[in-house]
């Protein structure tokens, strides 16, 4: 495992506002990066990769985040303050058109995906078992982003069923929750409704019995690995108390 992927696979930020669209929200809404909006770019240190491209569109009646991967990696990223803690809900609506080809998250050569929506968490490094400990340590000593050592993603896969449970093929400080899966369809909209404390202790519960404050809320595509390609759509994220 390098330093770059360990790095690439935690990349997460550290800012919060409420949001335009749900006063109840501590997340503004999606946006580009840019003045006055906390959303970022999360990549991986020194990126020569394409970048996963995002845009803001109407779709299907809707204000949307558009997402496109074509053999790209990146993550748009939105950093919270410390005392972001549970308990928390995560809800969004997501929808696939193109799917990663030969995606396949059990193996390092297929770890793409067409759409995630991420949230990093601020665990105690004395959780995390020694060996990964140091390989963590060495990824944030190459890195420019403050990496979390718990992650959970959750996906939309095209070969894993619904409710799968599975390690990053390069670092367990990455885990995946899948929410939607095989049998696949495209171009339709689904709604998430996620309790974070809960989804962290199921993903996360073999190194911590309590939930760590939230470091940040990420979105991305990525299909760097297998040089393929993704269209997905994310709209009307929002994290509430």
């Amino acid at each position: 495992m390098t330093a770059r992927r360990l790095a690439a696979a935690c990349a997460a930020a550290c800012i919060t506002a409420a949001s335009a669209a749900d006063p109840a929200s501590l997340l503004e809404p999606l946006a580009l990066p840019g003045a006055g909006t906390p959303w970022r770019d999360a990549l991986l240190p020194a990126q020569t990769l394409p970048r996963t491209t995002f845009e803001i569109v109407q779709q299907d009646g809707r204000r949307a985040l558009q997402i496109v991967a074509r053999g790209a990696y990146g993550n748009l990223a939105h950093p919270l303050p410390p005392t972001t803690t549970a308990p928390l809900v995560l809800a969004w609506r997501w929808r696939v058109d193109r799917f990663v080809a030969a995606s396949d998250l059990a193996r390092k050569s297929g770890d793409d995906a067409a759409v995630k929506v991420c949230v990093a968490f601020d665990m105690p490094d004395a959780r995390v078992p020694f060996i990964e400990r140091q390989l963590l340590r060495i990824a944030r000593a190459s890195s420019d982003e403050p990496l979390p050592a718990a992650t959970l993603c959750y996906v939309w896969d095209r070969l894993l069923a619904k409710g799968t449970r599975i390690d990053n093929a390069y670092t367990r400080r990455v885990r995946y929750l899948v929410l939607q899966g095989a049998p696949l369809e495209t171009g339709v909209w689904e709604s998430e409704r996620r309790d974070l404390g809960a989804d962290f202790l199921l993903a996360f519960g073999d190194e911590s019995d309590q939930v760590p404050p939230l470091a940040a809320v990420l979105v991305g595509a990525d299909a760097d690995n297998t040089q393929g390609e993704s269209k997905s759509f994310i709209a009307d994220l929002t994290l509430t108390r």
